[in-house]
């Protein structure tokens, strides 16, 4: 297992863009249809903006309409953990890093029924795309 990475908030600001610091180190999300939310058929693996691990195939990424880009599942249990998120009035279940507890999205049982049945709603500032992984 990982050691989880811990840096101090001025190293993540150094390092992060101010978006992607306020998506993944302060809970924000970005406006939906603002960024790489389409599905394309490359191979590759989504990594953290924070840590660079790996999180999401784009072969489980899929057009849920939402704005976003969904995924039915992780790359795998160790790559995510799940948080309840009790904020804004709404119950959801939130999607972190599993490495560096980067707030990613959430997660909601409104997926592809034919896969998980999950749908992984995640802000794009919070991943990027390794082509050919």
């Amino acid at each position: 297992m990982r050691k989880k990475i811990v840096k101090s908030d001025a190293e993540w600001q150094a390092q992060l863009t101010p978006e992607q610091y306020r998506v993944t180190r302060q809970q924000g999300t970005e406006r939906p249809f603002s960024g790489d939310y389409q599905v394309t058929d490359e191979h590759g693996i989504y990594h953290c903006v924070c840590c660079n691990a790996p999180l999401f195939e784009n072969e489980h990424k899929f057009e849920a309409g939402c704005g976003w880009p969904s995924f039915d599942r992780p790359l795998g249990q160790a790559a995510v953990e799940e948080r309840q998120d009790d904020s804004h009035g709404m119950h959801r279940t939130e999607v972190v890093c599993a490495h560096c507890d980067a707030h990613l999205g959430h997660v909601f049982p409104d997926g592809p029924p034919h896969t998980t049945g999950l749908r992984y709603c995640i802000n794009s500032v919070a991943i990027a795309f390794h082509p050919g992984e």
